[in-house]
C-alpha cells in the first residue's frame, strides 16, 4: 500500500534517474568529437540533436500523460532513453549519432513533463512543498550520471557498453520509482486546475497565465545556461583568475542553486511560493551586480552563488503554478511549460554573445540582473494576483 512519503521517494527517484541518464554520454562528447574527426561547427551542430528534439515534443507530455497516466509515460520514457542515448554511442556515422539523439531530446522532454505532473500531485498528497526538492535530486542524479561516465572514460570503457550498461541500471531504477510513486490523485488534475478544465484547446486566459509564467522559468534557466558557457570565461577574461580556479566558478553556481533547492521547499511552507520566488529573483540581481562591479576575483565568486541560490526555486515554482492553470487539459499547461523553457534556454547563449560583442562581457552580465527583477515582479504579481483564489498558488502559495 502506498504512502504520501513512499510517493514522494518514488517521484524523487524519477528525477534523479532522468538526470543521471541525461548526463550518462555529456562527458564523454570530446570522445564522440574526436572519433568522427569533426571541426568546432560540425561537433556544435550535432550535439544540437538533443535540444532540438525536445522541441519538436511541444505539448506532447500532456497527451501522453492523459493517455497513459504520469508514472508509465516516466517508466516506459526512461527505458527509452536510455536505449537512444546508448544506440547514439554506437553510432558508425555522425548522422546515424544525431537520429537518435533527436529522439533522446523527444522522449527527454515527455518524461520531463510526467516527472514533474506526477511531483505536483505527490506535493498535493504530501500537503507540502516537494517540488524544490525533487529538482535538486534532478541536479544530484546529473552529477551522478556525468561522474559515472567520466570514470568509465578515464578507464577507457568503450562509449556504447558504458551507456548499454548505464541506461539499463537508470531506467530500471526509474521503473522501480514508477510502481511506488502512485497516489490516489493519479490521472487527475491538481484542484486548483480541475474547475474547466477539459481536454480541447487551451482557452485565451490560460494562455495569458502561462506566458508570465514561461517568463519566470526563462528566467531561472538563464542563470544556468550563464554558469554552463559564460562562468569561466567571465572569471579568466574579466576577474583574472586563472584557468584552474575559473573552473571552480560553474561549480559554485550549481552548489549553490542545489542548496537553494534543498532549502525552498521548507522556505515555500513558511513563507508562501510566490514570496520565494520574489525573493530568489532580487537575490539574483543583488548577485550579477555584485559580479559585475566588485573588483577582484573572490566578490564575482560570491556574486555566482547568490544568483545560484536566488535561481534555485523559479523554474521549480513555474513548474508547480503551470499545474494548477485552469483551462488547460490535464498536464498540457507543464509540457507546454517545458517547450516555451527550452525555446528561451536557446537564446540565452547567443544573447550573451551579441552584447559582449558589442559592449564586453562585464556589461553583458547586466543581463541577469534585468532577469532577476524580471522574476521578482512577475512572481509578485502572479501570486498577489490569486491570492484570494486557490488558482496557481496551492496550498503552499
Amino acid at each position: 500500500m502506498s504512502s504520501p512519503r513512499l510517493a514522494q521517494v518514488g517521484v524523487s527517484l524519477m528525477f534523479f534517474t532522468n538526470g543521471a541518464l541525461v548526463a550518462s554520454i555529456l562527458p564523454r562528447l570530446p570522445e564522440v568529437k574526436a572519433a568522427f574527426s569533426l571541426s568546432n561547427t560540425q561537433f556544435g551542430l550535432m550535439v544540437i540533436a538533443m535540444p532540438i528534439g525536445s522541441i519538436l515534443a511541444a505539448a506532447a507530455g500532456g497527451a501522453f500523460v492523459r493517455r497513459f497516466g504520469a508514472r508509465t509515460v516516466t517508466a516506459v520514457g526512461s527505458v527509452l532513453l536510455g536505449a537512444l542515448i546508448a544506440l547514439a554511442g554506437f553510432a558508425p556515422t555522425p548522422v546515424l549519432f544525431a537520429l537518435p539523439f533527436v529522439l533522446a531530446g523527444f522522449t527527454d522532454a515527455v518524461v520531463d513533463a510526467a516527472q514533474n505532473i506526477q511531483g505536483v500531485t505527490v506535493e498535493e498528497w504530501r500537503g507540502r512543498s516537494i517540488i524544490n526538492s525533487l529538482h535538486a535530486l534532478w541536479s544530484l542524479g546529473a552529477a551522478t550520471g556525468g561522474t559515472v561516465a567520466a570514470w568509465s572514460a578515464a578507464r577507457g570503457l568503450p562509449l556504447g557498453p558504458q551507456l548499454a550498461v548505464t541506461g539499463a541500471l537508470w531506467a530500471a531504477i526509474a521503473i522501480v520509482a514508477s510502481l511506488i510513486a502512485g497516489t490516489p490523485q493519479d490521472g487527475q488534475p491538481p484542484a486548483e486546475a480541475a474547475a474547466g478544465t477539459e481536454a480541447g484547446s487551451p482557452t485565451r486566459s490560460a494562455w495569458r497565465l502561462l506566458i508570465p509564467i514561461a517568463l519566470l522559468a526563462i528566467c531561472g534557466t538563464l542563470i544556468e545556461d550563464i554558469a554552463n558557457n559564460w562562468v569561466t570565461l567571465f572569471l579568466t577574461s574579466e576577474a583574472g583568475a586563472t584557468i584552474g580556479v575559473a573552473g571552480m566558478g560553474y561549480t559554485v553556481v550549481l552548489l549553490s542553486q542545489f542548496v537553494g533547492r534543498i532549502l525552498g521547499d521548507p522556505m515555500t511552507d513558511r513563507w508562501g511560493r510566490g514570496a520565494v520566488a520574489r525573493f530568489g529573483g532580487v537575490l539574483v540581481a543583488v548577485g550579477a551586480v555584485m559580479v559585475v562591479t566588485a573588483p577582484g576575483v573572490l566578490a564575482p565568486y560570491l556574486g555566482f552563488a547568490l544568483t545560484g541560490f536566488g535561481c534555485a526555486t523559479l523554474v521549480p515554482a513555474a513548474f508547480a503554478a503551470a499545474a494548477r492553470i485552469p483551462g488547460f487539459a490535464h498536464g498540457s499547461g507543464v509540457a507546454l511549460l517545458g517547450w516555451l523553457m527550452r525555446l528561451g534556454f536557446l537564446g540565452t547563449s547567443p544573447l550573451i554573445g551579441v552584447i559582449s560583442d558589442a559592449v564586453g562581457l562585464r556589461l553583458a552580465m547586466l543581463v541577469p540582473v534585468a532577469a532577476g527583477l524580471t522574476a521578482a515582479l512577475i512572481a509578485h504579481l502572479v501570486w498577489r494576483a490569486k491570492r484570494d483564489s486557490a488558482a496557481l498558488v496551492g496550498a503552499h502559495g
